[in-house]
């Protein structure tokens, strides 16, 4: 029989934390009051409850297998771990009870944090302990304990009834053969209270579990009592807790099969209680008017005369809130005696009987006092703002959409002739509708919420709550004011700017329209789009257009990308998401699975229990077995659950190695904190067996290199704040991101010149203040414009006005210049009207001039368009020069757009022509024009270098996307991956799209859809390293090599990392894929140490190890069954050994170099490859490694960096100059005729990465100067 674990090394907790049994003392029994009470004498006063026996895990020592449990005189001891009042009685000699001498064979037992014994009698006797003179049925209710330090436990309460006229008097489980009571009180009915604490919220299995104790405890005799509940506690105590994930573990407590849910994910609570039960109490209405007190955090109070539902309905309600947390006070139980607790100032979350509702209402002042029988609820003297109104709106419409009621899915079921066949079918009912509950009350705060990320800055960790709140909608003001001080919202806003993937994140992306995933992608100042200030509302189709399509798409069909609308207040946003969708959301389930827990039959017993976890173990590994291999997920929850019997086993070695197979199959279950002390609490021999098994040794060094408690990185939340002294550039630099303006620190560099010209190089207060007031004007006029409908279908759907003239004269009619990032239109007086200026791509000439009206010479701004003869003319007068500056600005930047084929650089004229407008209505003064002159950025590029695209380059080029954009400064561009879509009708449109995959820096791993180039995740963290490979994998997984040794595996469906390979010691450089049959069976890996290990794709297990000889291995390719190996100083193929190897030394003698870039070419059956400070690229005969190796020259090539294969062509990356200046460039060289076909002038750095997509297109990224992706198109 294996060893227990050592004493020393703390397990899990399990299911039960504590068993309390709860009682009359018996010196109460016998007084005559009672004896009264049972002849019928009125209003007898309630007896004192007190605590009689206490029963905490393990239950089986280690020497005799005696059970620890203690009577009630063992509490004296009991040390106050709550901030429940003290009960005024003297405190108990540690020799004596209550009543009389401690016996002689009790133990001493620690009773677990967070519970308080000496309060614990009034919680589970709320109403008083009344001896009744008929059987009176059995009732359950719920409590919520918590400890000074927040941290909450569980339990669930029994009461039930005995009669006093049995021979045996109960009373500590010892027989008393003599009558307690005259026969004149025969018949009374004594409660008992059976108390379970748990560390966990499982309220339904809790009362099933109890349920299913008091059927024995009403059978047997009253010395029996204590045994029964120690043999009902030692089974609950062995039920270990499941882990977050699809598993549900069943447990068979005769004769109800009870189920223990686990938590959908490790961010998310357990939910273990009806969460309609809120809706069948409450209107909508009212259910909105609770939310928004909890959301404002106010001093609520929940009144009931049904106890269980105190607690229920609370609970309900905070499940609501998820993720955001309820961090005050819970106390869903007061009895009559801590009723002064509501005298609490700070907020808090209590319930009280129905009958203290008079009493309460009269002597407290502001409190929300909740009626759950009367479903009213009151503010006394409290000011609870509403819920946002379209958010409320869409809530009611969808909550009175939802069937709340189980007898109408009974109507067309046959009847159950088995109770837990009905009980399955009730509880599959129910987690339908708390799913559909849980999306719709998400959905919810999504609503109230969406828009806060727009006013978030990452890098400094600032909110701008006041320019939030501008935005919100007048009648919204008072919520949001109140919300935005609260500690829920606090914390919710460190989740947010700690880019925190919890629910809210995930709907909130996938309630996000497409083209406003653009905004990620995008330098887009805040302007609503036309779509959004028309008076036509948009078509609700809108999202049946979005194109789903599986193969890359025809680049030429797609227009650049415009500018994300960003709404004018929430109202407007929700509109157009909500009118379509009121109805409840129909949540697809996830499949889910149970695993049935094997009986134990006496679990006081040491053989027995150990037999117990034997058969779990051989359980679990049945059911691991049948496990379908790419149902990793399901596999990790087994392998988590064996791992802790295992521990409870004593065989720490095994536990471990199912620890660590969590890294293969889902890491975000894996305990690294139990792992880590299990670790430590290894003995001698066992840390030298784990040290000699390479999976544990890996194991071990993770977990001991990483400490428990790290340095918690900087999480405050800074509120944005106008600065109060002289900033350098520096700070200024800071200030200008903090404020939510721009983020580029190149652009704010610019602005900085800005406003400095002519002074010292300092932003002084009051001229940041001016500015920044300008801006916000600027912003608030651009809100306030309201295109009507005749004037809105001449713009795209995503046009926004960014700059309005004033009234002027021109030769096109009276009324104002209008700028839209596209064009120049005049929004005519009178009955407004449009009428063409130009678009910035037609404007040939923009001057500005005077024209003589009497004897004044008036600024005239004049514009001639291609697409009209006349020259337009507008008589400016003040405003000429800043429009000048303006309109060049934006037409430079549309023609670098169109030359580069790249959308960013109208969005930074766009920046550039508004933060003009913003200095020279800060500065005030002669020089504000030659100030803003300073942000004329590319009118001045386009002036200083007037060298257009090179024409190859033009026609080859197709589009460009920045995965840099929105950060403080580009990134380089490390790894790019294509993946085709495919249809799966398992999965979602979005996951059936093609991808493109970008590694950045530290660990980054971005994704477009490769269908419209939108961002479709914005990061995906795998480690903090360099990246230097990917790979596509089959089913649905992406690999990613990185510098820190480890191989991270991506899931396509749900976008997160949690599975990782650990064999490789070394930074991982390469991957291949096995093609064939047995299409991504089998994955080569390779790192920098010469290492290669070829893996089981379906069990993620090494099957081949291959160690080359030296280091500096850099890439890996397969072709004729061998492994081609790229190393430093040569080219090996490799198969059991090495059959054949290029050594660079006797190719290239006359100066030292290295390989840095290689491609077989199986056609053609030709090595070819590239070497440091050579601008030739080497190509040999596969048949023949000695013969002297034919050269392709590339001219101008300074550095080669990588190459790939497509269709006959090879593309070779690198830098080279053009035209005399070190660029990113592109060499295709036709594979048979060795010859340079095209010279692509791709990036204004080096050529960091390349990749195909479908031999259609050519991706290629640049390094840190520019950090773009730019998409050729392959002929």
């Amino acid at each position: 029989m294996a060893e227990a674990a050592p004493q020393h090394l703390a397990l899990p907790s399990g299911l039960l934390e504590l068993c309390v049994l709860l009682g009359a003392p018996r010196d109460s029994l016998r007084g005559p009051e009672q004896v009264a009470q049972k002849r019928g004498v009125p209003n007898p006063s309630a007896l004192d409850p007190e605590v009689l026996s206490v029963f905490v895990p393990p239950f089986v020592s280690k020497e005799d297998g005696q059970t620890a449990g203690t009577s009630c005189g063992t509490l004296g001891r009991t040390k106050r771990r709550s901030f429940r009042k003290k009960r005024e009685k003297p405190r108990a000699d540690p020799g004596q009870g209550p009543s009389g001498p401690r016996e002689a064979d009790t133990e001493d037992v620690s009773v677990p944090d967070g519970v308080d014994l000496l309060a614990l009698p009034q919680l589970c006797f709320p109403g008083g302990l009344c001896v009744a003179s008929e059987p009176q049925e059995d009732r359950v209710h719920f409590l919520v304990l918590t400890d000074v330090c927040g941290n909450r436990t569980y339990a669930a309460v029994a009461q039930y009834y005995r009669p006093l006229h049995d021979e045996h008097c109960f009373y500590s489980g010892k027989p008393r053969r003599e009558s307690l009571l005259s026969a004149g009180a025969a018949g009374c009915f004594v409660p008992f209270a059976v108390c379970v604490i748990s560390r966990f919220p499982y309220y339904n299995a809790l009362r099933d579990c109890l349920s299913c104790l008091l059927t024995h405890l009403k059978l047997c005799k009253d010395f029996e009592v204590d045994n029964h509940i120690k043999d009902f506690a030692a089974k609950v105590s062995l039920i270990p807790s499941p882990p977050p994930g699809p598993l549900h573990l069943i447990f068979n407590l005769k004769p109800l099969q009870i189920v223990f849910p686990s938590r959908a994910d490790p961010e998310s609570p357990v939910i273990d209680l009806d969460l309609h039960l809120p809706l069948l109490c409450f209107r909508p209405e009212k259910v909105l008017q609770v939310l928004a007190s909890l959301l404002t955090e106010q001093r609520l109070v929940f009144f009931s005369a049904s106890w269980a539902l105190l607690t229920l309905v609370a609970e309900c309600f905070l499940a609501y809130l998820h993720p955001l947390r309820w961090q005050h006070t819970l106390v869903p139980i007061l009895s009559g005696q801590m009723l002064d607790f509501l005298m609490a100032p700070t907020a808090f979350l209590m319930g009280c009987h129905l009958s203290h509702l008079e009493e309460v209402s009269k002597e407290a002042d502001g409190l929300v006092l909740i009626n759950i029988d009367s479903g009213s609820v009151t503010c006394s003297g409290s000011d609870v703002p509403d819920i946002p109104l379209l958010a409320a709106q869409t809530f009611i419409q969808r909550v009175q959409s939802l069937q709340l009621h189980h007898d109408l899915d009974l109507a067309q079921r046959g009847a159950s002739t088995d109770v837990n066949e009905g009980r399955a079918r009730r509880w599959a009912w129910q987690q339908r509708l708390n799913r559909q509950i849980q999306q719709l009350t998400l959905q919810l705060l999504v609503g109230i919420f969406r828009e806060v990320k727009n006013h978030l800055n990452y890098e400094h960790r600032v909110f701008n709550s006041d320019e939030f709140l501008k935005t919100r909608a007048p009648g919204d003001q008072r919520f949001y004011k109140q919300v935005l001080d609260t500690y829920m919202f606090h914390s919710f806003l460190k989740a947010r700017l700690s880019r925190r993937r919890d629910a809210f994140a995930q709907m909130e992306l996938s309630a996000q329209p497409e083209e406003d995933r653009m905004n990620g992608m995008l330098l887009s100042p805040r302007r609503p789009a036309v779509e959004k200030t028309a008076s036509h509302k948009p078509s609700p189709g809108r999202a049946a257009r979005r194109r789903m399509v599986v193969s890359m798409p025809n680049l030429q069909d797609i227009a650049g990308p415009e500018l994300p609308p960003r709404n004018a207040s929430l109202r407007k946003v929700e509109a157009e998401d909500c009118s379509c969708s009121s109805a409840a959301p129909d949540v697809s389930p996830k499949p889910t699975y149970t695993f049935k827990i094997p009986e134990v039959h006496f679990p006081r017993v040491r053989q027995c229990v150990q037999a117990y976890y034997a058969d779990c173990v051989a359980l679990l590994s049945k059911a691991m077995s049948c496990v379908a291999p790419d149902n990793s997920v399901l596999l990790a929850r087994y392998l988590y659950l064996r791992g802790l019997v295992r521990l409870a086993q004593g065989q720490l070695l095994d536990a471990l190695l199912d620890f660590q197979s969590l890294y293969k199959t889902d890491l975000s279950v894996f305990p690294a904190d139990l792992v880590r002390s299990v670790v430590q609490a290894l003995p001698g021999p066992e840390r030298v067996q784990a040290e000699r098994t390479p999976e544990l040794r890996r194991l071990i060094s993770q977990v001991l290199d990483k400490p428990g408690e790290a340095p918690k990185a900087d999480d405050r939340v800074k509120h944005f704040e106008l600065p109060s002294r002289h900033l350098p550039l520096g700070d200024f630099v800071q200030r200008v991101q903090e404020s939510g303006i721009v983020k580029d620190a190149g652009l704010i560099g610019r602005l900085f010149e800005a406003l400095t010209v002519g002074q010292q190089k300092l932003i002084d207060p009051e001229t940041f203040r001016d500015f920044y007031a300008c801006w916000k004007e600027t912003e608030a006029q651009a809100q306030e414009v309201s295109l009507p409908a005749a004037v809105a279908e001449h713009l795209d759907k995503n046009e926004c006005v960014y700059k309005l003239s004033g009234s002027v004269k021109t030769s096109r009619g009276v009324g104002k210049i209008a700028m839209t990032q596209k064009r120049l239109f005049l929004l005519t007086e009178g009955r407004p009207g449009y009428v063409e200026i130009a678009t910035f791509r037609n404007i040939e000439e923009v001057r500005s001039t005077t024209a003589a009206f009497l004897l004044l010479r008036i600024p005239t701004l004049k514009i001639r368009s291609a697409a009209r003869k006349d020259v337009f003319e507008a008589n400016l007068k003040a405003e000429c020069d800043l429009w000048h500056l303006m309109v060049k600005e934006m037409w430079a930047g549309k023609a670098l757009a169109d030359d580069h084929k790249d959308p960013q650089y109208v969005q930074q004229a766009l920046m550039h022509a508004l933060l003009m407008d913003a200095v020279v209505g800060a500065l005030q003064t002669p020089g504000a024009i030659y100030a803003a002159s300073k942000l004329s950025y590319f009118d001045k590029m386009r002036s200083e270098m007037p060298a257009a695209v090179p024409k190859t380059t033009a026609e080859t080029l197709k589009h460009k996307i920045n995965p840099s954009a929105g950060e403080t400064f580009p990134q380089a561009v490390d790894v790019l991956l294509y993946t085709p879509g495919h249809l799966d009708p398992a999965e979602r449109a979005g996951d059936a799209r093609p991808k493109l995959w970008c590694a950045l820096q530290a660990g980054r791993v971005m994704v477009f859809d490769a269908s419209s180039w939108s961002l479709h995740q914005h990061c995906v963290r795998v480690g903090s390293s360099t990246l230097n490979c990917m790979a596509m994998v089959a089913q649905g997984q992406v690999w990613v090599g990185s510098e820190d040794s480890v191989i991270y595996i991506i899931s396509v469906h749900s976008m997160s990392c949690h599975k990782q390979l650990t064999e490789h010691r070394a930074s991982v450089t390469g991957f291949v894929v096995q093609d064939g049959p047995d299409a991504s069976s089998q994955v080569y890996s390779c790192s920098v140490d010469g290492a290669v290990l070829a893996w089981d794709v379906s069990t993620l297990q090494v099957t081949r190890r291959l160690q080359l000889p030296g280091s500096g291995l850099s890439s890996i390719q397969l072709h004729a069954d061998c492994l081609w190996c790229c190393t430093g100083n040569s080219i090996m193929a490799v198969n059991s050994c090495v059959r054949q190897e290029l050594r660079i030394d006797e190719t290239f003698q006359e100066k030292s170099t290295t390989f840095v870039a290689f491609q077989l070419l199986p056609e053609q059956e030709q090595l070819w490859a590239a070497c440091a400070g050579y601008d030739d690229i080497y190509v040999w005969g596969l048949r023949d490694l000695a013969r002297p190796p034919g050269r392709v020259h590339l001219p101008d090539c300074a550095q080669v960096t990588c190459m790939i294969r497509v269709k006959r062509q090879v593309w070779v990356g690198g830098t080279g100059l053009s035209p005399g200046k070190p660029r990113g460039k592109i060499y295709v060289v036709d594979a048979e005729r060795k010859t340079v076909e095209k010279e692509l002038v791709a990036h204004a750095d080096t050529v960091r990465a390349l990749c195909s997509a479908e031999d259609r297109y050519v991706l290629s990224g640049s390094g840190p100067e520019e950090g773009k992706i730019a998409i050729w198109t392959v002929e």
